[in-house]
């Protein structure tokens, strides 16, 4: 798994994208450029890997935002300032130009045959193997972006001829990002895929199979306070269909020992010699009141054995002073995360609760996500059995949405985008306003201002169908 990123550098190197929002407005999508799909592919994967696992606040201030870190000096990002550095223009430039562009034109290059590692044409089951796997990442993409702004250009998005994209609905999305995981559901099945080139699960279509039904299940479930109905159909569909069913199905990135391949994480936390992080209050005392044996992966023992303290959110910290991240996350190799078991168990335990796809038993699978996190992060069944017994975790449907918001949460710390989410669908558990200002947790980005500055009528029009381009305004899913 660990042998992926020459390759992506290569494609970085061949077929580099600009940091300038329209610079790839100059390739031809009808002749495109001869760069192999398997290139495209993987640097493509690498790209949304990197984006979703840096704690740049450049980049990305998710782990900021789900108040799982805070900072020590710089206080702008943990107290919702996302306009001064421009962190809403590099979510949406990186994700689209670096991932969704290569992702196109990866699909592009396989209908025409460009491809690395045939010597022959590929069949056609060949072709929409790689192209599902090309679909899966596309459809992730998609996702995360409309669950970081809300209506976003999509429909137009890609179109390279039209540089004012209009903005579609994110329900819209949602609904068309859905029936696209499930129209490509028996393409694993025809034939081999991507191999040296896959990074995620190197050319195993029983597992991509698996991962594309449970971005449809997280899809479902996100909505289903939205549009039931459809959430119904993709959740019933995905279940079907067959999702991740243990840890070994994760859909991990593994990140190498070099400096320009390790895992942002090490390059910030580590090669960057800065002290800026520290494990943010909020998490730590929630993990403290329940002896959370995840405590000793999540966070260092700076402080001393088993002695965990967070920074106080929003505030100014002094480094020496409390819990840093774990050793596993100054590993330079320490993989990234985009979907887990884990994740799944707990979307599952939602629908058994509502009596959605047949299914029974939230209980059971709830206890199965809580078991699965705290066993992947290096705790054994019977601790996550003690910590199952506990008052205050033990599931009950009385009080379902708290249980299930507060260990989805906890869940995602290395998934931060995803306890964000978890945070806004089940408004649990409860996060401190940051000390510095007292601003609210963010329920949205604001769009970048180069979208008001180079799309202007269409951005107004978007900000005025989704209620205004506040941090405070709610996406269509988030109803309660």
């Amino acid at each position: 798994m660990k042998k992926y990123i020459l390759v992506a550098m290569v494609a970085v190197g061949l077929y580099g994208c600009s940091d300038d929002k329209y610079a790839d407005y100059n390739i031809d999508d009808k002749n495109p450029s001869q760069v192999a799909a398997d290139y495209l592919f993987t640097s493509a994967t690498k790209n949304l890997s990197d984006q979703s696992a840096t704690p740049n606040v450049n980049l990305n201030i998710f782990r900021f935002v789900s108040q799982y870190l805070t900072s020590t000096e710089y206080l702008q990002e943990p107290n919702y300032d996302l306009t001064n550095r421009n962190i809403p223009g590099n979510q949406w430039e990186r994700l689209t130009q670096r991932v969704l562009f290569n992702l196109q034109n990866a699909k592009v290059n396989i209908d025409n045959d460009i491809v690395l590692s045939e010597t022959e044409f590929l069949t056609q089951d060949q072709k929409n193997a790689r192209k599902a796997q090309i679909e899966v990442l596309m459809v992730y993409t998609w996702q995360v972006m409309v669950d970081t702004f809300g209506d976003i250009p999509y429909s137009e998005a890609l179109d390279i001829d039209n540089t004012l994209p209009a903005y579609d609905k994110a329900a819209a999305i949602y609904e068309d990002l859905i029936n696209r995981l499930i129209a490509i559901n028996d393409y694993f099945d025809a034939a081999q895929g991507f191999e040296t080139a896959d990074v995620l699960y190197s050319g195993d279509m029983l597992k991509w199979k698996k991962l594309s039904n449970s971005v449809l299940l997280r899809l479902g479930m996100r909505i289903v306070d939205a549009n039931p109905s459809l959430a119904e159909t993709a959740v019933e569909t995905a279940i079907n269909n067959g999702v991740l069913d243990s840890n070994d199905d994760n859909a991990l990135i593994y990140y190498e020992s070099l400096p320009t391949n390790s895992n942002p994480l090490w390059q910030n936390l580590v090669q960057s010699g800065r002290a800026d992080y520290v494990a943010a209050n909020t998490l730590v005392d929630y993990m403290n009141d329940l002896q959370d044996p995840r405590r000793a992966s999540y966070f260092d023992n700076n402080l001393g054995e088993d002695v965990y303290t967070g920074g106080e959110y929003g505030d100014s910290n002094t480094f020496a002073n409390f819990s840093h991240m774990g050793e596993d996350f100054r590993n330079p190799e320490h993989p990234a995360i985009l979907l887990d078991y884990a994740e799944v168990k707990f979307l599952m335990a939602e629908a058994a609760e509502r009596g959605i796809a047949g299914l029974t038993n939230a209980a059971s699978h709830y206890n199965d996500a809580v078991t699965a996190s705290i066993v992947f992060w290096g705790g054994t069944e019977a601790e996550a059995a003690s910590y199952l017994s506990q008052t205050d975790v033990v599931y009950t449907s009385s009080d379902w949405k708290e249980k299930i918001g507060l260990q989805y949460w906890i869940a995602m710390y290395d998934n931060p985008m995803e306890g964000w989410n978890s945070w806004r669908k089940y408004d649990a558990p409860q996060l401190n306003l940051p000390v510095d200002t007292g601003n609210p947790v963010p329920l949205r980005y604001t769009y970048p201002v180069d979208e008001q500055n180079l799309n202007p009528d269409n951005y107004a029009a978007a900000a005025a169908a989704i209620g205004g381009d506040t941090q405070q305004t709610r996406l269509f899913w988030d109803v309660d």
